[in-house]
């Protein structure tokens, strides 16, 4: 059984406890609390160079530094605050880099709120657990053999063919019924490689259909989006030695992953809001009477400074955009600006629970919107990568990692 690590503050009080327990038991891990000295608690300030009125705070970092010298205490490390506390994401944010410079424990940053349950945490528990328990297979390198991965996305659903470490066939569809929709990638994808479905030696399957989906194929891989599109996003940009951080901003959600020698370090998932989301970016495109492919060329014209937009919120945003155009807007303008809003929203909302080390690699089908790489370059300060075949990264990570379970 993996051991995670819990060190929290809060998650007693505000009752989500037992949710964090029963996530865990769900992916076969179970939370423990590393045992410290009310010394180590009393000096672990002077360590971090920082100082909270909480003791409970006080403890995470005891714990944190009591797991970096016993690495073998733990497996993995979830670290959590409440959502309202700003000291508490300060102590979060120390407490994730502290371990994460000085171990190779996984780490998840999370801040709950008294909604929090276990099915929203499912997907991250079973990434922490995935990376625990599969670093090898994580950090190879090559596709062997003839494989294929599917993505059942929110919005989307992505296939691809794999042959000998080359992509020969893709397929890409709407999600609308799930079964049918993969069915229809997959077969797009097939009929490019000109291959027979029966040739396939494996099928991985990952996204928000994958338990259907991968039940369908009977997949000898049913995987979470965090290992997976990490994997499929340093293998397209070819970093799958030493650091890369990948960001994919998807229809619903985003995913920030700090990666080392192709194994996700920490992580983070989620998004308050779906105005930092895809979905923004579609809304966006409507209101301007434009494809959202062309969105993108849209927005390199124009300039977010003179059109004052917050995408917080999706009802607020597309408010801003509204009124934008009623006081006579540009249109670039107004694409430019719902890109950078959407950038802004993943820099203060993701970015700041992982390690942003380079290359930054920006995967998924809004990396295609050339907007918004160019908003987050414009953020961050350096260069952002987007790889070919960008939007297929799940369908190749899970290609990538069911072709080493073959050989196991």
């Amino acid at each position: 059984m993996i051991r995670i690590a819990q060190l929290s503050c809060g998650a007693e009080y505000s009752g989500i406890q037992r949710e964090l327990e029963r996530a865990a038991e769900i992916v076969g891990a179970k939370m423990i609390s590393p045992e410290v000295s009310l010394e180590d608690v009393m000096d672990v300030e002077k360590r971090f160079g920082v100082s909270v009125p909480s003791g409970d705070l006080n403890l995470i970092m005891a714990r944190a530094t009591r797991l970096v010298e016993n690495p073998d205490l733990a497996d993995a490390v979830f670290v959590a605050t409440c959502f309202r506390c700003a000291e508490g994401a300060i102590i979060r944010g120390e407490v994730r880099r502290y371990i994460h410079e000085h171990s190779r424990l996984p780490v998840l940053s999370y801040s709950f709120t008294e909604r929090t349950t276990a099915e929203t945490l499912l997907t991250r528990m079973e990434a922490l657990v995935t990376t625990a328990r599969m670093r090898g297979l994580l950090a190879r390198e090559r596709q062997t053999g003839l494989t294929a991965g599917i993505d059942s996305g929110s919005t989307t659903t992505k296939a691809v063919i794999m042959r000998d470490n080359q992509i020969i066939g893709r397929g890409w569809v709407p999600t609308t019924e799930v079964i049918k929709s993969a069915e229809e990638a997959f077969q797009q994808a097939l009929q490019e490689s000109g291959v027979k479905r029966e040739e396939i030696q494996g099928i991985g399957v990952t996204g928000y259909g994958r338990f259907l989906v991968g039940k369908h194929f009977d997949a000898k891989l049913i995987q979470e989006e965090i290992t997976v599109n990490s994997k499929g996003a340093v293998f397209l940009a070819n970093a799958q030695k030493g650091p890369a951080t990948v960001i994919d901003i998807g229809g619903m959600d985003n995913k920030a992953i700090s990666v080392q020698d192709g194994v996700p370090g920490s992580f983070t998932m989620g998004g308050i809001c779906a105005g930092a989301s895809g979905r923004f970016l579609e809304l966006t495109a409507r209101r301007l009477g434009v494809n959202i492919t062309d969105l993108g060329k849209l927005a390199l014209r124009g300039s977010y400074k003179s059109v004052p937009m917050n995408s917080y919120c999706i009802v607020f945003g597309t408010q801003s955009l509204v009124n934008s155009l009623s006081k006579g807007a540009r249109p670039e303008d107004v694409a430019m600006a719902a890109c950078h809003s959407v950038a802004e929203q993943v820099f203060e909302q993701q970015l700041q629970e992982v390690e942003v080390k380079q290359p930054v690699i920006m995967v998924g089908g809004t990396s295609l919107i050339e907007g918004l790489p160019k908003a987050m370059e414009d953020l961050l300060g350096i260069e952002i990568i987007v790889p070919n075949h960008a939007q297929y990264i799940g369908a190749v990570g899970a290609a990538l990692l069911v072709s080493g379970m073959l050989e196991v």
